[in-house]
C-alpha cells in the first residue's frame, strides 16, 4: 500500500466513523459555520478547564472531507491547552496554504489531510472545522 492510499485510507476511516461526533453539553462555545460554495456545515462545541480544551465535538454534514477533517481536529486537539491547539490549527492552515509540510512527529495523522492540496476547491472544505475552531478559541478569550 502506498504512502497516499494509507492517507485516503485514514480520511474514509473518520468520515466512516467520525471521532466526537455529537452534541456536547454543557460546553462553554458552540459556533454554527458553513462553507457555501459546496454545502458543508459545523456546528462546533467547546469545553475548557482552565486554558485547557477539556474537550471538543462536532456535528455537520457535508463531503467526506470536511467531515474527516473535523473528526481528525477532534481527536488532536481534545484535551490540549488552548495555545497548543491553536498552533496545530495554524500549522494545517499552513500545511494547506503550501507553506508549510506538516511534520508528521507534531501533526501524526493530520498530515494525510496534505493530499487536499491537489485539490485547490476542497481546501476551504478541509479547513472549516480548522478556522470554526480558531475562531471558537478566540471567542472564548484563549487565542
Amino acid at each position: 500500500m502506498s504512502l497516499e492510499d494509507l492517507y485516503k485510507e485514514v480520511i474514509l476511516d473518520h468520515y466512516r466513523s467520525p471521532r466526537n461526533k455529537g452534541r456536547l453539553d454543557p460546553h462553554d462555545v458552540r459556533l454554527e459555520r458553513n462553507n457555501p460554495l459546496c454545502g458543508d456545515e459545523i456546528e462546533l462545541f467547546l469545553r475548557f478547564d482552565g486554558d485547557d480544551l477539556e474537550a471538543i465535538a462536532f456535528e455537520g454534514k457535508g463531503c467526506s472531507i470536511s467531515q474527516a477533517s473535523a473528526s481528525m481536529m477532534t481527536e488532536k486537539v481534545a484535551g490540549l491547552p488552548a495555545k497548543q491547539a491553536r498552533a496545530i490549527a495554524e500549522s494545517i492552515k499552513a500545511m494547506m496554504a503550501g507553506e508549510e509540510d506538516g511534520d508528521p512527529d507534531v501533526l501524526g495523522d493530520l498530515v494525510s489531510l496534505k493530499g487536499v492540496v491537489k485539490y485547490p476547491v476542497r481546501i476551504k472544505c478541509a479547513l472549516l472545522g480548522w478556522n470554526t475552531l480558531l475562531e471558537g478559541l478566540e471567542e472564548a478569550g484563549r487565542a
